[in-house]
């Protein structure tokens, strides 16, 4: 769980700094350019087959661990029930982790359809770019972010994907045994900054191309 997971937040990063270039105010151009060095460069194929399997492997251990740790539980109520998560967190966000992870991954599914899938069967219309022919993403992209009801939906997954850095970064160090008296406090500041950084970014990204397209 925490090497799969230290995996997938630096893979945020670089998908994040991708998405930025929607931004550019060029039509497109500088992110169809992107998508088609990110989908036929041999060495990002290979990372990105990585970036399948690890996902699937943090998401089934995940719910493994959610459902072994209700199991030991049990149906019996004590008279004091203590939560344990990293040093420093919420217990109630370490006992939904399981539940925020479904709404993650059932919005990686949704994510993965509108955008990859469409990639990779080719549905995609094309355009030029001095003489170049490349899918044009961009105009999926901006079909999807001028619709209201999926901006709210992707604005609240952020959210949802947040909280779950929050208490995942952290964790993730702890499991490895990294904590330290000296280092934990900066790492804790750090796995904050991050979770806000990437969930803001995000979920800026949908915000500004409704309200300069819609």
């Amino acid at each position: 769980m925490s090497l799969t997971g230290l995996f997938l937040i630096v893979f945020l990063v670089v998908h994040l700094a991708g998405n930025l270039q929607l931004l550019y105010d060029d039509g497109g151009q500088a992110f169809n350019l992107y998508a088609k060095f990110m989908t036929t460069n041999p060495l990002i194929k290979t990372v990105s087959y990585l970036l399948y399997a690890f996902i699937l492997i943090h998401a089934i251990q995940g719910w493994m661990l959610w459902s072994k740790n209700r199991a030991a539980r049990g149906s019996q109520r004590y008279a004091v029930h203590v939560l344990r998560g990293a040093e420093g967190q919420s217990p109630k966000v370490a006992a939904r982790m399981g539940w925020l992870g479904t709404i993650i991954f059932i919005f990686l599914l949704v994510h993965l359809y509108q955008f990859w899938l469409q990639m990779k069967m080719d549905a995609l219309p094309y355009v030029e770019y001095d003489g170049v022919s490349v899918k044009n993403l961009f105009y999926v992209v901006k079909e999807a972010y001028t619709d209201l009801g999926f901006v709210i939906f992707y604005v609240v997954s952020m959210y949802v994907v947040g909280v779950h850095l929050w208490h995942g970064f952290q964790s993730a160090f702890q499991t490895l045994g990294l904590n330290h008296q000296k280092y934990t406090p900066l790492i804790r500041f750090v796995g904050k900054a991050y979770s806000i950084l990437v969930a803001v970014g995000f979920a800026l990204i949908p915000i500004i191309f409704y309200l300069r397209y819609a």
